[in-house]
Parts: C-alpha cells; sequence; structure tokens
C-alpha cells in the first residue's frame, strides 16, 4: 500500500504502474468502455485494463485494503486521476451500479459477512449490479411500492414488478426495496434486499429507447427466493438504506466520478465552425453560448470540488448531491445540445460511412441525454429536496 509514500514516490509508482499496465491503444477511449456497460463483449486488450485495474484495487482507489480496493488517501487518489488522464486512462469500473452504488451502501449498512461476500467480486468487476426501486405505479412516490417479501422461515419469497431496472438483463445480484409490513405507513414498511438474479424466478424484458439501445428493463419476481442474510440493514427499516444508496447514485453522477480525457467544446467547435485569423469563433452568438457554458462547466467544477473537501469526515453524501446533479445535468445536457448544433448536418448522423464515429455518438448522447433529468431522481424531486432540506422552506407538495 502507498499510505506512508511522499507524493512525488507515488506519483512515480502510479506513473510505472500506467505504462506497464495500460494498453495505449485504449487511450482517450473512455467512451467505448461506457458503451460495452450496456452488456457488450469486451475486446482482449479492455478486458486486461479491466482486469488489472481490478486486481490492483485502483478501480476503487479510496475503498479499504482489506476488501480488495486501493486503500489510498484521498491526496493519492488524485494523482492517481493525474496520472491517468496524462496517458488517456480511465476508469473502467467507474460506470457499474456495483462500485457508485451497492458497494458504498453495503459499505454502510452491511454486515461484516456481507462485505466480505459482495466487495471483493465487485472491486475486481466480477460481477454486475442492477437497482430495483421503481414500480409501474411507484415512480417518483416510490415510497408507494407494492413489490411484497414474506418472510417463510429460512429465507425471504419475493413476488411483485419493477421498471426501469437499468441493466437488469445483464445483472448477477439486484439491490432491490421491498414491501414487508404491508399494514405500515408507506415509508414504514419497507425493506432492502440483495437478490440473486441468476434464478428461474426472475424475468427481465428490455425497453427499447430512442437512442437505438436498451439498458432498462422491467423487472420481474414470481416467488423469487432470497437467503436470509440478503436483508441489507434492518427490517422494515429499508426506506433509510434506499435513501442512502440514492445519496450515493446521484453523487456519483455529478462528475466526482470519471476516467478518460473529454473532448474540450471548444475544440470540437473550432473543428466545425469557422475561425477569425486569431482562431476565434466568427459565429458571435455561437462564441457567447459557448463562452456561456464554459463558465458553467467551470462553476460546476469548482463547486463539487468545494462540496467534497467540505465533506472530509463525514460519514456520506450529504443534500448537496441533489444540487450538484441537476448542475451536473444542466451541464451535460447543454453540451449534448451545443455539440449537435456545431456539428450542423454531420450531427444528425444515425449510420453510414458519411457520419464519423463521434458524430454518431454525438447524436446517441444527445438522445440518452435527455434521460438525465429523470434518473437518479428527477429534476423536480432534486428541486423539491433542495428546497426543503438546505433551504429550509415550507413543505407545499403534502408528502407523507
Amino acid at each position: 500500500m502507498a499510505y506512508d509514500m511522499t507524493p512525488e514516490d507515488f506519483r512515480a509508482e502510479a506513473r510505472g504502474w500506467l505504462e506497464a499496465n495500460f494498453p495505449s491503444v485504449l487511450s482517450g477511449k473512455a467512451g467505448a468502455m461506457m458503451a460495452r456497460m450496456d452488456g457488450g463483449v469486451l475486446d482482449a486488450e479492455m478486458l486486461a485494463w479491466k482486469s488489472a485495474m481490478g486486481a490492483k484495487g485502483w478501480g476503487t482507489p479510496t475503498w479499504p485494503a482489506q476488501y480488495g480496493g486501493g486503500g489510498l488517501t484521498a491526496p493519492q487518489a488524485r494523482v492517481l486521476a493525474q496520472e491517468m488522464a496524462k496517458v488517456g486512462a480511465f476508469n473502467p469500473l467507474v460506470h457499474g451500479m456495483g462500485v457508485t452504488m451497492i458497494g458504498p451502501t453495503i459499505m454502510d449498512y452491511g454486515t461484516e459477512a456481507q462485505k466480505q461476500q459482495h466487495l471483493p467480486p465487485i472491486i475486481r468487476g466480477e460481477v454486475r449490479w442492477c437497482v430495483g426501486y421503481s414500480e409501474p405505479n411507484a415512480g417518483s412516490d416510490l415510497a408507494s411500492l407494492q413489490t411484497k417479501c414474506v418472510d417463510v422461515g429460512d429465507h425471504w419469497v419475493v413476488n411483485g414488478q419493477k421498471v426501469w431496472t437499468s441493466g437488469a438483463q445483464w445483472g448477477d445480484w439486484c439491490g432491490t426495496l421491498v414491501r414487508t409490513d404491508p399494514a405500515a405507513k408507506k415509508h414504514e414498511g419497507i425493506s432492502f434486499l440483495l437478490v440473486d438474479m441468476r434464478q428461474p424466478s426472475v424475468e427481465t424484458r428490455p425497453i427499447k429507447l430512442i437512442a437505438g439501445a436498451s439498458p432498462f428493463c422491467e423487472t420481474f419476481f414470481t416467488d423469487t427466493r432470497v437467503a436470509k442474510d440478503g436483508l441489507l440493514g434492518e427490517i422494515n427499516k429499508g426506506w433509510t438504506v434506499g435513501k442512502r444508496l440514492l445519496q450515493h447514485e446521484r453523487a456519483s453522477q455529478t462528475g466526482a466520478s470519471g476516467g478518460g480525457r473529454v473532448t474540450p467544446m471548444d475544440e470540437i467547435a473550432r473543428r466545425y465552425l469557422d475561425v477569425d485569423g486569431d482562431g476565434h469563433l466568427a459565429d458571435d452568438d455561437a462564441r457567447s453560448r459557448l463562452t456561456s457554458h464554459l463558465m458553467d462547466t467551470k462553476a460546476h467544477g469548482l463547486t463539487l470540488s468545494r462540496a467534497m473537501a467540505e465533506a472530509k469526515g463525514n460519514a456520506g453524501p450529504s443534500n448537496t448531491a441533489s444540487v450538484l446533479k441537476n448542475s451536473a445535468t444542466h451541464v451535460a445536457q447543454t453540451r449534448a445540445e451545443l455539440t449537435l448544433e456545431v456539428m450542423g448536418a454531420q450531427g444528425l448522423g444515425w449510420e453510414g460511412d458519411a457520419f464519423a464515429p463521434e458524430e454518431k455518438e454525438a447524436v446517441r448522447a444527445w438522445l440518452f441525454g435527455k434521460a438525465m433529468s429523470i434518473y437518479g431522481g428527477s429534476s423536480e424531486i432534486q428541486n423539491n429536496i433542495i428546497s426543503k432540506r438546505i433551504l429550509g422552506l415550507p413543505d407545499t407538495t403534502q408528502s407523507a
């Protein structure tokens, strides 16, 4: 471990390890890894890189070494990120729900046995997790969920339906909210279960999206068996566990986790738009809106850094994740809109040799990015959280 290293020594170690393990052909291809998170098969180089990061524990750099994590300090993790960025490397595990949501929640509420069982394979990237929250009649009003869980003595039995279950068709495990006491108030009587998806009683049906991919599913549990030690946290206290997972999810969507170099928006604009003799964009309106976007991006990054510094030593994410989630959504969606606009007709390509791969990816990213306003908690829900829990404004939503 690198606890006792000076920053300079650790930087040298990180640089040397990257030179020995990161396949140079993958430089700058973080998007390719993210695309394969939807179930695509990894090529040899990507698979080798994922395996190396998982074995080293650097896909989860600050997680405890006792479970296989990197065991790095926060400053060392920042040095690692800097060195990765220099060579165009990226974290091949950061987009998985095991790393961003389930793993942190297990560390918060899990027993030592649950940590020993689930954290090492998450860290090594050996299992895929999904999250079962929304139901056909329980979306933004999640506490109205009706998926039933019954204690039959030596195990639990689950019956019900979830929807918008991202990656369920490829999931090995699912962290899901179920109702264990139907007589209790709707925010009570809910428990959080860790469900093995590899059993015939679990059925998934992909939902086709306008962007052409199908990461979302309907998920059906029919007399699904869950071991007694699949209960995460206390019985009927799952609402607390579920809220913490959502905080981890929103924190992961703010830009706190990332990897690989993202082409600067002004660089993209100069490829497609006219520039003057000084290399400035000739179109005043485009230059003004691009500048505004870059300022928003910088402000978001600075706010994120400040929030992370202020949260140092706290037990977990706070409600500020809602602010950053909405800010990240605004920045990402604005970037997608500007990208298509500066590309012009080349930004509307779907297939064919007339369009470069990044041009076809741009239109898909624009379409898929619309979901950011909804997943992880809709923008309206985040605004409610901000108004009530941060600004202290009156609750006018009549929530229970």
